[in-house]
């Protein structure tokens, strides 16, 4: 399936890592938050903590896991790998290019297809479950948000600790809505 139900949800990019910080592709390599990375999820948890979510989804990748556990220290964390970063293979640890060949698949690395289906696949399974979670993961599984909400998964780069509200479309509109969430 390439489409999301029609559920709301709020979509949460891990903090700041090196590679971020250095415009380069991550992707599959495990790697740990800056100390202002921790300090953006402790901050974005003031605005979480608001709210008493119906499922905390998070990303197995250390980067999603240590921004849930430091943003909502007291809540239960449920963990998916269907929501891990896309495996960049030979254009990982390289800058970030402008725009990126997402639909491209890259030597030794994970075709767009297979990304985008095992993402939907996980998200669907969570907008099945539960009312309104939360989602923890990656800039990657933001641009399939984008692609099957929007038509297309450019744009501007979404920021670290960044909450999106993920909205349905309702009456008259055709397309999702992706707003900042404020609480």
């Amino acid at each position: 399936m390439t489409e999301l139900l029609p559920r709301p949800f709020v979509f949460l990019r891990h903090g700041e890592t090196f590679y971020n910080r250095a415009y380069l592709i991550a992707g599959s390599p495990d790697v740990p938050l800056t100390p202002r990375g921790e300090s953006q999820a402790r901050e974005v948890g003031i605005l979480l903590d608001q709210r008493p979510w119906s499922h905390v989804a998070v990303s197995t990748m250390f980067r999603a896991r240590k921004t849930a556990r430091l943003a909502l220290p007291d809540s239960q964390l449920h963990f998916y790998a269907g929501l891990r970063e896309r495996h960049w293979g030979a254009l990982e640890k390289t800058p970030i290019q402008d725009p990126m060949p997402y639909f491209d698949t890259p030597e030794g690395g994970e075709a767009w297809a297979d990304f985008q289906g095992r993402v939907v696949d996980s998200l669907n399974e969570l907008l099945t479950r539960f009312e309104y979670p939360l989602v923890v993961a990656h800039s990657g599984i933001f641009r399939v948000i984008c692609n099957v909400t929007q038509g297309h998964p450019y744009g501007a780069r979404i920021g670290n600790v960044a909450p999106v509200w993920c909205q349905p479309p309702s009456a008259g509109q055709e397309v999702w809505q992706l707003t900042p969430w404020q609480g």
